[in-house]
C-alpha cells in the first residue's frame, strides 16, 4: 500500500538557514541552492520575505529570487501583507504563508491569536489565488506546542479547513517541536487525507527526539507522498526551546531508496550541497547518515 514515488520538498535554504546565527553570504546561499537543484528537487523553499530587522538572515531575499528562480516550483515565505507586497514585485509564482494551531505560539510569533492571524491571512490567500499564485499553507504546532502542550486534533483540522476553504493548493502540516509519535502522525494524516482529498498534503517533521523517520513511515502508510526535508538536518524553531532541525533530506532519501520508493533525488549531489554550506554554519552537521556516508567514501573500492 506504500507509494511508488515520493515528492521531497527541500526546505533547507529557507527553513534551514532562517535561524542560523551566522550571517551567510548571499553567494554561498545561491551556490547551496544551485547544488540542491542539481540533485533533482522540483520543489524548494528558497527564502523568506520577512523584516530584516527581525530575521537578518533573510535580508537578501530579492537577490536570492533574482538568481534562483527557474521552471521548477520555488516557494518563498511571506508571513503578512508587507511581505506579500514585496513578493509581488518579483517573478515568484509560489508563496507560502503560515499559522500555528496554538494561540500562544502565534502570539509569540506574530503577536496575534490564532483567529486574529487567520482573519488577516485568509483574505490575502483569496487575493493571491485570484492573481494566479500557487499557495502553500504551513500549519505549525499541529501536534504539540512548546507553551500549551498537546494540541487537540480537531483544532488542527479546523485550522487546515479554513485554509482549504480560502483556496490554498497545499497544506504543509508540521510537528514543530518534534514530539509527535508514529501513532499520532498516522491519526492526524489519516484524517487529513479523508477531509481534504483535493488538496496537496505534505508532512513536515522535526527530529528533536529522533522519531522523524518513524513518523514519515507512518505517514506513508496513511497515504502521504509529500514530505518537507532539510539538507543536513538544518533548521530549528526560535520559539520552541530545544527544537532541533528538520529531518535530514539525506536520511529520508536513503530510507526511501532502500524501500524501493523513488524520489528522483541524487544523494551524492545533496551531500555536495551539505559540504558546501557547512563551513558557514555556527555548528557542524552531524546527522547519522552524513557520518556514515563520509566513512564509506573513505573506504577504497575493490
Amino acid at each position: 500500500m506504500l507509494p511508488e514515488h515520493v515528492t521531497i520538498i527541500e526546505v533547507g535554504p529557507r527553513d534551514g538557514l532562517q535561524n542560523e546565527a551566522n550571517l551567510i553570504p548571499t553567494e554561498a546561499k545561491i551556490n547551496f541552492i544551485q547544488l540542491l537543484k542539481s540533485a533533482g528537487f522540483n520543489e524548494m523553499e528558497l527564502t523568506s520575505f520577512v523584516s530584516p530587522k527581525w530575521v537578518p538572515q533573510m535580508k537578501d531575499a530579492s537577490e536570492i529570487t533574482d538568481s534562483c528562480l527557474d521552471e521548477t516550483r520555488n516557494f518563498v515565505l511571506a508571513p503578512n501583507r508587507k511581505g506579500i507586497e514585496r513578493v509581488r514585485s518579483t517573478d515568484v509564482s509560489a508563496i507560502a504563508v503560515f499559522a500555528g494551531v496554538s494561540n500562544s505560539f502565534n502570539q509569540k510569533n506574530s503577536n496575534k491569536k490564532t483567529d486574529e492571524l487567520l482573519n488577516e491571512l485568509l483574505p490575502l490567500v483569496k487575493e493571491l489565488k485570484s492573481e494566479g499564485y500557487f499557495i502553500r499553507a504551513c500549519i505549525s504546532t499541529a501536534f504539540y506546542c512548546p507553551y500549551e502542550g498537546k494540541m487537540d486534533l480537531e483544532d488542527t483540522i479546523l485550522v487546515c479547513k479554513k485554509f482549504v476553504e480560502a483556496g490554498v493548493d497545499e497544506l504543509s502540516v508540521a510537528d514543530t517541536i518534534g514530539m509527535a509519535t508514529p501513532e499520532e502522525a498516522s491519526a492526524l494524516f489519516s484524517r487529513l487525507t479523508k477531509e481534504f482529498k483535493s488538496t496537496l498534503l505534505t508532512a513536515h517533521f522535526h527530529d528533536t527526539r529522533g522519531m522523524a523517520l518513524a513518523n514519515i513511515y507512518a505517514c506513508l502508510q496513511a497515504g502521504i507522498s509529500r514530505f518537507d526535508t532539510s539538507a543536513g538536518g538544518l533548521g530549528g524553531c526560535p520559539f520552541a526551546k530545544g527544537a532541533t532541525g528538520n529531518v535530514a533530506t539525506e536520511s529520508v532519501v536513503y530510507m526511501l531508496d532502500r524501500m524501493g520508493i523513488s524520489t528522483g533525488i541524487n544523494l551524492d549531489e545533496v551531500m555536495k550541497a551539505v559540504d558546501l554550506i557547512e563551513p558557514y554554519l555556527s555548528r557542524g552537521i552531524t546527522t547519522p547518515f552524513r557520518s556514515l556516508y563520509l566513512k564509506e567514501k573513505e573506504v577504497p573500492s575493490n
